[in-house]
């Protein structure tokens, strides 16, 4: 680093210019718009709750487990979701399954939301296609951490946005 960057009133200068120039930017495009001489506005503050965030179709949210048409979990317990997990956040038990074409199933299946990094390489790794995070749901919340471990039930649930 250079003298002047080593005490800091250079850079500090810098950053107030950058944040001016970007504030008065702003306020004459909002003034321009208010008259009605621009169609764009400036930067804009989304006003959340009240205006949700549009988010986009490739986004990861949620997690999900599929269906079977009979209303049983695809999922196999072939253990590739847990054993790929960069965060170990996956736990599955597996038991025999009682139909004979399907050698195994999960008996529990949890995922933690807490530790989750939302990589997405679960949904990249199960063969059956049992498992996705296309749901459009990015809002997760919970008042303890075990409000944030998902089981099978809860997993299974659809969100009320009409996914199939």
């Amino acid at each position: 680093m250079g003298f002047s960057e080593r005490i800091y009133i250079v850079e500090i200068l810098r950053g107030l210019w950058v944040t001016s120039r970007h504030f008065f930017t702003n306020l004459f495009r909002h003034s321009l718009r208010l008259l009605g001489l621009r169609a764009e506005p400036g930067a804009v503050t989304l006003q959340y709750p009240d205006v949700p965030a549009r988010v986009p179709p490739r986004a990861r949210g949620r997690h999900r487990l599929l269906l079977r048409d009979d209303g049983t979990p695809r999922c196999v317990a072939c253990m590739l979701c847990e054993t790929i997990c960069p965060a170990s956040c996956i736990r599955i038990i597996a038991e025999e399954s009682p139909d004979i074409s399907i050698e195994k199933r999960a008996k529990s299946f949890e995922i933690d939301l807490g530790v989750c990094v939302y990589c997405g390489y679960c949904v990249e790794a199960c063969p059956e296609d049992a498992i996705r995070m296309d749901s459009g749901q990015v809002e997760m919340c919970a008042y303890t951490r075990e409000g944030l471990r998902w089981n099978l039930r809860e997993l299974s649930k659809l969100p009320d946005q009409g996914i199939n």
